[in-house]
């Protein structure tokens, strides 16, 4: 009887031990703001840093604009090309009301079709 629940113990502490693993260890991609700039009440800049385990292969970040009371007031999504190494990117958020900051959102290697390099969008 205590073997099998040392065993069942030890199974159950594993499971929890990799699913904290996966959520809470190293990312594979990894965006981080660096810089943000308001532009004026419809637009913010920002700036943002993106470390990804597979350089090569292209990636999309979303980046979000913030009013003064937390809510989203704009988002879009950023191409990230393929690069030897950490990349810095900016891009213009356009606000629906005045933004205050921006942030990013997340990162992916899940690159949406129409963002390819041929069809993506500059700024």
């Amino acid at each position: 009887m205590r073997v099998a629940l040392l065993v069942a113990g030890l199974s159950v502490g594993g499971v929890l031990a990799f699913v904290g693993y996966r959520n809470l260890g190293v990312t594979p991609i990894e965006g981080k703001q660096t810089a943000y700039e308001v532009l004026d009440n419809t637009a913010v800049k920002i700036s943002f840093e993106v470390a990804r385990d597979q350089p090569e292969r292209p990636a999309v970040c979303v980046v979000r604009a913030r009013s003064q009371d937390g809510d989203e007031v704009g988002r879009r999504e950023v191409y990230v090309a393929p690069s030897e190494s950490t990349v810095i990117e900016s891009a213009v958020i356009k606000t629906s009301r005045p933004g205050i900051t921006a942030v990013v959102f997340g990162c992916s290697y899940q690159v949406p079709e129409y963002l390819s390099t041929t069809t993506r969008p500059s700024g």
